[in-house]
């Protein structure tokens, strides 16, 4: 009996140790075949994934995310193909964390075929890091592969003469290049080639074509706003704009702004100030970049420089006076007119005060025996229309260097 018994509760350990045998085997298959299913993809297939991810992520960190998983992300995830469709906003970086690794990646990017890395990297190289020969060459070489930011950015250069004396300046290729910028859908350069058109800047004065483009310029970017931000009360122009061509866009905006029966909220407002009460459009992460260095470094270019009072743009003087200031009070100063008609609708028509200095400029020349001469800043502000909406009212803005109008055949910027 006793000998069954020892037999029986041995067979029962036996089966026991069998069974938990069993469910180990069956635990570390499951395990095996879970971790498979990834490794079992074709690097074809992670490619494209990583590739969509690359051009639509956020910001840096989503892509960053990916690589530190694992190995084998993080090479798929370096390789051209993915770097190649890396978008704006996973180049967005933010200047505390420029290094040489960072700098390393916008170059791996650039090898990569990385047209937006050419030109966020040319403008920091230009504007921040002052090598401007290399970053002009970048953002020429973004250019050419018809990168519309990269083509407005180097009509600006153009216009100022940035990186170069004052004789430097080449009107006649700002507008071009404005030109070809807006001709692929720039609504800055197509607002800055308005205002050159408009008073004859670099370019035959043709005012009727100059407010034409003003106000496409207009509804353009009001458009953009709205299919970025899409309230609520416009739902059925947003179903237009997605389902129409650009021309039709522009129609259906102007149309929507312009009916005074019309149920939204925003259609009366907006025909006084086109554009003005809506959210204004997220600036470019490189513009944005700039404006964060600066003011890592205190504020401003230093050495007698000066920001573009614009404060979405970023863009410093590369020289003294090299950027052009409102004739009314003579306190700020922009790279170029469409950061002038920004910065006026945003913040300076409430600040700039013509009168208090032309009566402070008044009391300085009382004071002089002879009636000596102006001090050489500027006259004061002249009203013009700014976008051609028939309404807003902006101060004209006159360069700082002596004879820059004569020299430029423009007139002022309004």
């Amino acid at each position: 009996m006793e000998s069954a018994a020892a037999a029986a509760a041995l067979s029962d350990g036996v089966g026991e140790r069998k069974r938990k045998r069993l469910r180990v085997t069956k635990t570390a298959a499951c395990r095996q075949i879970r971790s498979d299913f990834f490794d079992g993809l074709p690097d074809d297939i992670v490619l494209t994934i990583l590739a969509k991810l690359c051009a639509t992520a956020r910001c840096p960190s989503d892509f960053a995310a990916v690589l530190v998983t694992c190995k084998r992300l993080n090479r798929l995830g370096l390789h051209p193909l993915v770097l190649s469709k890396a978008g704006p906003k996973t180049l967005a970086l933010h200047p505390k964390n420029w290094c040489d690794m960072a700098h390393r990646f916008f170059r791996r990017c650039i090898f990569a075929g990385n047209v937006e890395a050419l030109y966020t990297l040319g403008m920091i190289r230009f504007y921040c890091l002052q090598n401007q020969g290399n970053g002009a060459s970048l953002m020429a070489k973004a250019a050419i592969k018809a990168h519309a930011p990269a083509l407005y950015s180097l009509a600006l250069v153009q216009f100022n003469g940035s990186g170069g004396a004052k004789d430097d300046k080449d009107l006649r290729a700002g507008v071009a290049l404005c030109a070809r910028a807006a001709f692929l859908g720039h609504i800055d350069a197509l607002r800055e080639l308005g205002h050159c058109l408009q008073d004859g800047y670099g370019v035959r004065k043709n005012i009727t074509e100059g407010r034409r483009l003003l106000v496409q310029a207009n509804a353009k970017e009001l458009a953009s706003v709205l299919r970025a931000h899409k309230p609520s009360p416009i739902k059925p122009l947003l179903w237009k704009l997605d389902d129409h061509d650009d021309q039709s866009e522009e129609k259906d905006v102007l149309d929507m702004v312009s009916d005074p029966g019309s149920d939204n909220t925003i259609g009366s407002a907006l025909w006084s100030d086109f554009g003005c009460n809506v959210p204004a459009r997220d600036a470019h992460p490189v513009n944005k970049f700039l404006v964060e260095w600066f003011k890592m470094k205190g504020g401003g270019p230093g050495q007698g420089l000066r920001l573009c009072s614009h404060v979405g743009c970023g863009r410093p003087e590369i020289r003294k006076n090299e950027f052009r200031r409102c004739s009314g009070c003579g306190k700020v100063n922009y790279c170029s007119r469409g950061c002038q008609a920004h910065d006026w609708k945003m913040r300076h028509k409430a600040e700039c005060a013509p009168v208090e200095r032309w009566m402070d400029q008044a009391g300085i020349d009382a004071m002089v025996d002879d009636g000596g001469a102006d001090n050489g800043d500027v006259a004061g502000g002249e009203a013009v229309d700014d976008d051609g909406d028939g309404d807003d009212q902006t101060a004209e803005i006159e360069g700082d260097e002596e004879g820059d109008e004569a020299e430029e055949g423009g007139g002022a910027m309004g």
